[in-house]
């Protein structure tokens, strides 16, 4: 069977790709995020790679230093010997679509580093904090064999709670002085949280802030019942790398844990579930979109209007159609 130009020029970028090189992994990404008509030659070719990296996501208002703690972690990483992989989700410029790219600036100590790969995406107007993209941007980093993967939402506070879906581990940074820890909580926020990073702590308040953190804890929720997960409360001041050792040391315990509690497989499927419904429902969403404004749709638009059918039963048959 004779094989394209275009299945032959995927199966070399995810070649190099599994070698290191890092422009081979900043090209798939680029397919992924451009939606590319090979993306699915991609996810194929991705697909026996997977479930190697341990996934970490960072969570938190702004100003409470995410950037700062996720380049002590890569350096931290780094020294203990291992390829590490960043996801910056930015915000995205309401000029180009763009991401902003604040978070890699602040990792430059980093860019030459040939174990490490950063890339800022652009949320491009996604609710919950991450870009569309994400999932298939952590297979290619899956691939690329970094024994770890951190993401680093936007920082939109109350609507960051969609990474506890893609990380394995979810860490929620907090800082004296950023945020009522009431209305955190009544965000749903507190809830995600797998490890708390009190940051800042040689700030005024930084005590409270464990407190109210504790306080929280006794009040019940999804971490309360008998052989859960309780969620760990770690002081750091990541601008001079204080306290990052028992960070790491906490993502650790909790894999230890994930592993031995079945969690771990069952949080991935949660992922790989919600991942295929995304997928399908956007091709769903792509066939319905060649029909918006035809006759059918028009049709049942006129059916609806003049009482003869609901929109329910409309909406069957014109997906029934498709």
């Amino acid at each position: 069977m004779a094989v394209s130009r275009r299945d032959a020029d995927v199966e070399d970028l995810v070649s190099r790709a599994r070698d290191g090189s890092a422009r081979a992994v900043a090209r798939l990404i680029s397919l992924v995020e451009n939606d590319s008509p090979v993306l699915r030659e991609v996810a194929a070719a991705l697909a026996p790679d997977g479930g190697h990296a341990q996934v970490v996501g960072l969570t938190g208002s702004p100003g409470v230093g995410k950037s700062t703690s996720t380049s002590a972690l890569v350096t931290a990483l780094r020294a203990a010997g291992k390829r590490v992989g960043v996801l910056a989700v930015d915000p995205s410029s309401p000029f180009s679509g763009g991401a902003l790219l604040g978070d890699r600036v602040r990792m430059q100590d980093h860019a030459t580093d040939e174990g490490v790969f950063i890339r800022s995406m652009a949320s491009r107007g996604q609710l919950g904090g991450l870009s569309a993209a994400v999932p298939q941007a952590l297979r290619v980093l899956d691939a690329a064999r970094c024994d770890i993967v951190l993401i680093e939402t936007v920082g939109v506070g109350q609507a960051e709670v969609e990474i506890a879906s893609l990380a394995d581990t979810t860490l929620l940074v907090v800082a004296p002085g950023f945020g009522d820890g009431i209305q955190a909580a009544k965000a749903g926020i507190i809830e995600i949280a797998d490890i708390f990073v009190v940051n800042k702590a040689d700030r005024d308040g930084a005590d409270q802030v464990v407190r109210d953190l504790r306080y929280m804890q006794s009040l019940g929720g999804r971490h309360s019942s008998a052989g859960s997960w309780r969620p760990p409360i770690v002081k750091t001041i990541a601008a001079r790398a204080e306290g990052v050792d028992d960070v790491l040391a906490a993502v650790e315990k909790h894999r230890g844990w994930l592993e031995s509690h079945g969690e771990l497989i069952r949080r991935r499927q949660a992922r790989a579930a919600a991942e295929i419904e995304a997928i399908a429902l956007g091709t769903v969403r792509r066939r319905f979109g060649s029909v918006h404004g035809s006759a059918p749709l028009d049709d049942a638009a006129a059916r609806v209007v003049a009482g003869k059918t609901d929109p329910y039963t409309a909406a069957d048959e014109l997906v029934a159609d498709l």
